[in-house]
């Protein structure tokens, strides 16, 4: 969905619209909250009542992962990241683990 394309899902959806907004967090910045909220909107017919917790813990596990570098096993990041596939985030922030600036560092 692009950004146009989830503009419309919520136009058509309100109701739907409505409930996604009721989990934003207090904290969250619209760019988090817009990337996060379309992850959502992708998946949430997969994770209906009783599942819909799990969606939002791995929609914080795919936010955490892109906006603050927070790491997480192989086999959950790749779920979050196909979960995802779709969802553009511009400027996302790159990190670097302590190992590739010391290796960088070394190399100097």
């Amino acid at each position: 969905m692009a950004s146009l394309d989830v503009q419309e899902f919520i136009q058509q959806n309100r109701a739907l619209a409505d409930q996604v907004e009721t989990f934003r967090g207090v904290s969250e910045s619209e760019k988090h909250w817009d990337a996060r909220r379309e992850f959502i909107l992708r998946n949430i017919s997969e994770y209906e009542d009783p599942h819909l917790d799990h969606l939002l813990a791995l929609s914080m596990v795919w936010a955490n992962n892109v906006f603050l570098g927070c790491r997480y096993s192989s086999e959950l990041l790749d779920k979050v990241k196909e979960m995802a596939e779709g969802v553009v985030v511009e400027d996302a922030p790159v990190f670097k683990t302590r190992d590739e600036i010391m290796k960088k560092q070394q190399g100097r």
